[in-house]
């Protein structure tokens, strides 16, 4: 248990050291790969969406899946056809998100109850959160270099991390 263990997380940290080697060598092929995955991504959920309608029995929801599968057909079809679009529309997304996370965690910071640790926490989480998605919002051609390459080196991180972890996993196995 512990050997396999030890060798899934080596395999796992090996393979995320890599992508993230190539995310922030190449962060316009990372840029590109997650377009063309969004495109997988839109087609199957088409496929499951017209699986769903004609499974189902009343005429409404079929009309409703139909529909959204041909959606998900358009927005796979769009994001190959035009990626650089799509790439600007995924970063404008992650911008958004960020956004609302920094306000929503501010927001959090001046709960009832919180120690001044927690509140900073939040805090400055959450200023975090809203300059990142400013900085987004403002140059969102750069930004989706730049999620590539943070995409990048966060996979290296947990790829160390996860070397790290199956050494002391492997360890603990050989002193058990």
């Amino acid at each position: 248990m512990l050997k396999s263990l030890s060798f899934s997380l080596t395999l796992r940290g090996a393979l995320a050291i890599v992508i993230g080697v190539v995310s922030v060598i190449w962060p316009g092929i990372t840029v590109g790969a997650f377009v063309v995955l969004f495109a997988v991504f839109a087609f199957m959920v088409a496929i499951t969406d017209f699986g769903r309608a004609f499974s189902s029995e009343r005429a409404g929801p079929v009309i409703g899946f139909i529909v959204l599968a041909v959606l998900s057909i358009v927005a796979g079809v769009v994001a190959l056809a035009w990626p650089a679009i799509t790439a600007l529309a995924l970063t404008v997304w992650v911008a958004s998100w960020a956004l609302i996370t920094g306000v929503v965690e501010i927001v959090m910071a001046f709960r009832e109850g919180l120690l001044a640790g927690q509140r900073a926490t939040w805090a400055i989480g959450g200023l975090v959160s809203l300059a990142f998605g400013l900085v987004l919002i403002i140059r969102p051609d750069v930004g989706a270099l730049t999620l590539a390459t943070v995409f990048g080196l966060f996979s290296i991180v947990q790829g160390v991390s996860m070397l790290m972890l199956a050494t002391h996993v492997k360890k603990i196995g050989t002193a058990v």
